[in-house]
């Protein structure tokens, strides 16, 4: 790729990136969500009117603007609005509870929130309200102090909260010359946004990454995928996941793709989407591929317009490569890698690999980086070796939102990402995800994480010790298996700590089964052997 094409240096920012595309692609359609279809022109206006309403909110340059909200027009609207204004975005996941929402929102210091109204029949405010009920904030939510302000995305809002409308309306006394100035003003090099992801402690780490970063990384992605000008997206991959959000809406802008954004992955509104929408691009965890070629009324959509799927974030079957080509006649079939620490990509495979290397590998690494796999002494590996993966380049963060001890321990003085995940470069550097130094495991695509698991469980009053492994599944690929040791005298059993667990924390943390035990096995340092947990016989949840 050319200097002149890279993204960074092109558009030097999302707000300079969100005009470009609505003046490039400006007749072409841009967002379709249900009945809702707008143009670039349009989305570049509603953009604008987003900004306009987060300046006159009181949002500065370098605020932390939270969303907190499904796959939807709104997301993509006062997400971007809070980053042409200047403001730092830190998407929430949907999957969280409300205490586990209120801690990224006090930890970011977030001053702006955008919240759904009701969605998969949970209150978000409500839970919320019951997190953050307590504190000496003046704002919605008391124990919130830094929170100034909570805009819910729906036509109603309870006391205390505005509509989005109401919001949107707050903004109009702000003119266009006056956002387009805060826009002009962002320096490539700024924060873009804090993506938090937990870490092997189990508490939340934000990774800081910049303007500069995400147009060159999804320029990147952008261009090894084939993304062009008309495609239709179908975005299932969730927009607080960087995958969502930039490999979605980001590289949709650079391209002049059009985004259909879907809140909730179901298999039956994929097939629908697809036919009625004429969809052509469909990224996604392996999961969601599976499901698509396993469902017994594929036949009876039209499924032609598929052309270009790129999958990863878990074991990916030859088999299931074979098929998507060969069933489905899709030309590109593509496998990454990435972290969060690493903006969400590390690794891809090329159009024209064969189905062994995209299916057995996550391909190279991308161009202006480098990896290398290290031994626990930090010296690199030859290819064949197993090893920590390490990477370095314009991808890697600028470290952990004020965790400098943490960003120490993940980035190395001459600049190497620690990632720890255990690989294996092949003579072509290909890379093979084998372990995961960190234990984390992917449920469905989505990364969890034992030792923020076992914090949680730890609450539990009848719950003396608890350790966490990812065991097979043959839907969501992995899922979580407790060892529990139970306080003496109780009675608790596997339903009951199973059900305790869908009330405290996000679906996908949640273990599928539970073996009670009379104590774990430990070390010499009392380090949980998990080892010998993964021994103990054929695992299934």
């Amino acid at each position: 790729m050319s200097e002149d094409a890279r993204g960074d240096l092109r558009w030097g920012s999302i707000p300079g990136l969100v005009r470009a595309a609505a003046e490039r692609y400006a007749g072409l359609e841009a967002v379709v969500d249900g009945r809702s279809r707008i143009s670039y022109a349009e989305l570049g206006e509603r953009v604008e009117r987003a900004a306009a309403a987060c300046i006159a909110a009181g949002v500065r340059a370098g605020d932390r603007v939270a969303v907190w909200a499904p796959n939807t027009l709104e997301w993509i609207v006062s997400a971007l609005g809070a980053v042409t204004a200047g403001a730092v975005l830190v998407p929430l996941n949907t999957r969280f509870k409300g205490a586990e929402a209120a801690y990224v929102l006090r930890r970011s210091g977030a001053r702006l929130l955008f919240v759904t109204g009701t969605f998969l029949g949970t209150s978000y405010v409500a839970s919320l309200r019951r997190a953050a009920a307590e504190g000496s904030g003046t704002g919605p939510l008391p124990g919130l102090p830094e929170l100034q302000e909570a805009v819910v995305l729906a036509e109603d809002a309870p006391q205390g909260f505005r509509t989005w409308k109401e919001f949107l309306a707050g903004g109009d006394g702000v003119g266009a010359e006056e956002v387009r100035a805060r826009a002009a003003a962002i320096r490539p090099e700024a924060p873009s946004d804090i993506v938090f992801t937990s870490g092997t402690t189990g508490s939340p780490k934000g990774a800081v990454i910049t303007h500069a970063q995400t147009l060159r990384c999804y320029q990147v992605w952008s261009e090894l995928a084939g993304l062009r000008e008309g495609d239709r997206y179908l975005i299932v991959n969730p927009f607080f996941h960087t995958f969502g959000y930039k490999a979605g809406i980001i590289a949709c802008l650079m391209r002049g793709a059009t985004m259909v954004p879907q809140p909730v992955f179901n298999v039956d509104t994929v097939l629908a989407n697809i036919a009625a929408e004429r969809i052509s691009v469909l990224p996604g965890p392996p999961t969601l591929h599976q499901s698509l070629l396993d469902h017994p009324a594929r036949d009876h959509h039209d499924l032609s317009a598929l052309r270009l799927v790129v999958t990863g974030a878990a074991v990916v079957p030859l088999r299931l490569v074979e098929r998507l080509r060969g069933e489905l006649r899709i030309a590109t079939v593509l496998t990454a890698y990435g972290l969060s620490e690493a903006s969400g990509i590390v690794t891809m495979c090329r159009r024209g690999d064969p189905a062994e290397t995209v299916a057995a590998t996550s391909g190279r690494a991308i161009p202006g980086t480098e990896l290398r796999i290290v031994s626990a002494a930090g010296e690199e590996l030859p290819a064949g070796e197993p090893g920590e993966v390490r990477v370095r380049g314009h991808n890697v963060m600028s470290g952990y939102y004020q965790d400098p001890e943490g960003t120490a321990a993940a980035i190395t003085p001459d600049g190497w990402l620690c990632t720890g995940d255990v690989g294996v470069l092949d003579e072509a550097g290909n890379l093979r995800i084998t372990d995961r130094i960190k234990d984390m495991f992917i449920v469905g695509g989505f990364n969890a994480y034992p030792a923020e698991i076992e914090q949680l469980l730890g609450l539990h009053p009848d719950i003396a010790d608890v350790a966490v492994i990812g065991v097979p599944d043959p839907r969501l690929g992995e899922v979580g298996k407790a060892y529990a040791v139970r306080r003496p005298g109780t009675t608790l059993t596997a339903d009951d700590l199973i059900a305790w667990s869908r009330r405290e924390m996000a679906n996908y943390k949640v273990p599928r089964a539970v073996e009670f035990v009379t104590e774990l096995p430990r070390n010499a340092s009392g380090k949980v052997l998990k080892t010998e947990l993964r021994g103990r016989g054929p695992h299934s949840a």
